[in-house]
């Protein structure tokens, strides 16, 4: 039988084993905890530095679309605009038997004109604010459909509200980069926009009748990664459908922040 000296020092060497192992629990839970939370704060400023990233990456394009736009209205715009003066003058003294070539010259430049305000509108981050985004893409259908190059329409639904500029002139810029892929790649002679404006969010397709491509042989471009990456900084739904002979379509969906 165990004396009392005995079971008392099993007693404290047991106490001493429940103190450690507790100690042992608590640490490696602190140690977690704050393991934790250093991942979190790393992981929570990787992603600030891909947003403040991406917002300056697309400041830097608003800017230069500003740019450009500026070059088109001031020096092109000014341009065709003198040319058209020229012409006018020079109406007074042709011969009548080049009036025609003459008046058809004079319809070109003013075109050319139209054309070169209207592009640089599109390209104006200001004016698309101003515009809002159902004009604006209206303007581009309209260019579009001016242009000759294929047949465009948009369809607009529900009652039209405001949304936050910058999530305005991103969803018009990826708007604008599926048209210029349409135009130069696609082949097609039908462009369809709808526009839904829903309760609690927007709804966003474009559809085209051109030649399509295979996603899966198809190398992600940066115009790809551009569309899609502007879209997660608004938290838009993206997706890109494409298959040969079967055109191309494009779909967003971005939910307001009304509330």
């Amino acid at each position: 039988m165990l004396r009392k000296e005995e079971i008392l020092l099993i007693v404290y060497f047991i106490l001493v084993i429940l103190f450690l192992a507790g100690f042992s629990v608590l640490f490696f839970i602190t140690y977690q905890r704050r393991k934790n939370k250093i991942l979190r704060e790393k992981y929570d400023a990787e992603q600030q530095f891909k947003t403040e990233l991406a917002n300056a990456r697309i400041e830097i394009q608003e800017a230069t679309l500003k740019n450009v736009s500026w070059e088109l209205h001031d020096n092109i715009g000014q341009l065709l605009s003198i040319a058209t003066m020229q012409l006018n003058l020079l109406s007074r003294k042709v011969l009548e038997s080049n009036t025609e070539s003459l008046e058809e010259a004079k319809k070109l430049v003013s075109d050319s004109l139209s054309e070169v305000r209207s592009l640089s509108r599109s390209l104006n981050a200001e004016v698309v604010d101003h515009r809002g985004l159902v004009s604006s893409v209206e303007n581009e259908i309209d260019r579009f459909n001016r242009m000759g190059v294929l047949e465009a329409s948009a369809q607009i639904e529900g009652e039209i509200f405001e949304i936050p500029q910058g999530d305005m002139i991103i969803l018009f810029r990826i708007l604008q980069e599926f048209f210029s892929n349409v135009i130069k790649h696609s082949g097609a002679s039908e462009l369809k926009v709808k526009i839904e404006y829903l309760p609690n969010s927007l709804k966003i397709s474009a559809l085209d009748n051109g030649k399509g491509y295979n996603p899966e042989a198809l190398q992600k471009g940066s115009g790809l990664l551009n569309m899609k990456g502007r879209a997660e900084m608004i938290q838009a739904e993206f997706e890109l459908n494409s298959s040969e002979g079967n055109g191309t379509s494009l779909y967003l969906h971005y939910p307001t922040k009304k509330n």
